[in-house]
């Protein structure tokens, strides 16, 4: 296709998706008002499932759990695009006051997947009237459980669903960037997460004879401080790491020593060796302390998402893209993190790039972190996404 007429589609698939706001804020105030957690997103499923039937594609549901694969074939042979948007919710109370607050108690769509799927909904549904100009397939990717390990993004990629698949794009809303601002970066953008779970079996006893026991809560807070070293004193410094303990649990009585204490927390890390250092050195610490003051110990330690890696090469064919829609000073870097997102999966299988999507305005509303319960968002990002995700497309298969 020439670039004229590459450009001509694309002004008329945009106006499309200009046209199909009120669609795509519909659906996922719907979806805000019906959020159900990792795992358990049977209804919002059948929602999208039902969507993505209305607008002819051939979908496949119940992958890897809840997880909806739409398949739209152009006309022509050609490579063949994974687009990824999640749909699972978060246990939080949703304290906003709008027509749309959540109708579940204590589950609330607080980090934009409802945003995700409305407007990969409306890429769908616009896309699929424009079959002729597609030279490949695009693979329409809604995963469950993104928020809960193992995630949702492994169990669909063991079912086979990258098979064929040449490139694989995701995006997520940001409500730290302003609405019409796109961030994109190489490398290693967010962190891989483990879980740690560590229980010291001491001997408990009276408080007035600690001679007679084995402290586990005084083993236990040793254990605390001896892990806040392992990123100071035994990584590289050039290289990222976090070590933080949010639970420690011992005691239930002012004058009695605890004979158990549970402490858990979160290991970030982007290098792998790195990963296996801190994992190694946990091990090392919580044995050695433990031998010294003759308790016992278990650890469970649980390795979550990898590090999310962009590929260089496609990420700086979205950078280009992106400048030709949303202008070149509105396409910024993109700012690694430590969080982690399970979409790292799919960029581990195959080339891609995942990417942040504008969507903060003057009001304070929209202001609120990701996983705050007064979390939302200006909802005219959605058509941001989609059109982000049809330059993509129309670069690879128009």
């Amino acid at each position: 296709m020439s670039q004229a007429l590459k450009n001509e589609s694309l002004s008329a698939i945009f106006a499309e998706l200009d046209k199909s706001f009120d669609d795509m804020k519909s659906w996922r105030r719907y979806m805000h008002q019906h959020p159900e957690l990792s795992f358990e997103e049977v209804h919002t499923a059948k929602y999208i499932e039902e969507k993505l039937v209305s607008f002819g594609l051939e979908v496949q549901t119940k992958i890897g759990g809840n997880g909806i694969v739409a398949t739209l074939k152009g006309y022509q042979p050609g490579k063949t695009i994974a687009l990824r948007a999640d749909f699972d919710a978060l246990p939080i109370e949703d304290e906003k006051d709008v027509p749309y607050k959540s109708t579940k108690p204590g589950v609330m769509h607080a980090c934009g997947h409802d945003g995700h799927t409305s407007a990969l909904l409306g890429t769908a549904r616009t896309l699929s009237k424009y079959r002729e100009k597609i030279k490949g397939t695009i693979l329409f990717v809604f995963q469950p459980a993104e928020e809960t390990p193992p995630g949702g993004a492994k169990f669909m990629i063991e079912e086979g669903i990258l098979e064929g698949v040449d490139y694989v794009f995701g995006a997520h809303l940001a409500s730290d960037i302003p609405l019409g601002k796109v961030a994109v970066g190489e490398g290693y953008q967010m962190a891989a997460v483990d879980k740690i779970e560590i229980t010291i079996k001491g001997r408990g006893g009276h408080g007035a004879r600690p001679h007679q026991t084995v402290d586990s809560l005084v083993i236990g807070s040793s254990v605390v401080e001896g892990l806040q070293k392992i990123v100071s004193r035994s990584i590289d410094p050039l290289k990222s790491a976090v070590v933080t303990i949010g639970v420690f649990h011992a005691g239930s009585a002012f004058n009695v020593i605890p004979d158990t204490a549970k402490i858990e927390g979160t290991v970030r890390t982007f290098d792998e060796d790195v990963r296996d250092q801190v994992e190694a050195e946990i091990n090392s610490i919580v044995k050695g302390i433990t031998s010294a003051y003759h308790a016992n110990y278990e650890i469970d330690y649980l390795r979550g998402y990898p590090a999310l890696y962009n590929h260089k090469e496609e990420t700086d064919v979205a950078r280009g893209l992106f400048s030709e829609v949303f202008t070149e000073q509105n396409v910024i870097e993109k700012t690694p993190t430590m969080g982690a997102e399970d979409f790292a999966y799919f960029l581990k299988e195959k080339p891609g790039t995942f990417f942040n999507v504008g969507s903060q305005n003057e009001d304070e509303a929209t202001h609120y972190p990701h996983h705050h319960p007064r979390f939302d968002f200006d909802e005219r990002a959605l058509v941001n996404i989609s059109k982000s995700f049809v330059k993509i497309v129309s670069h690879y298969l128009f």
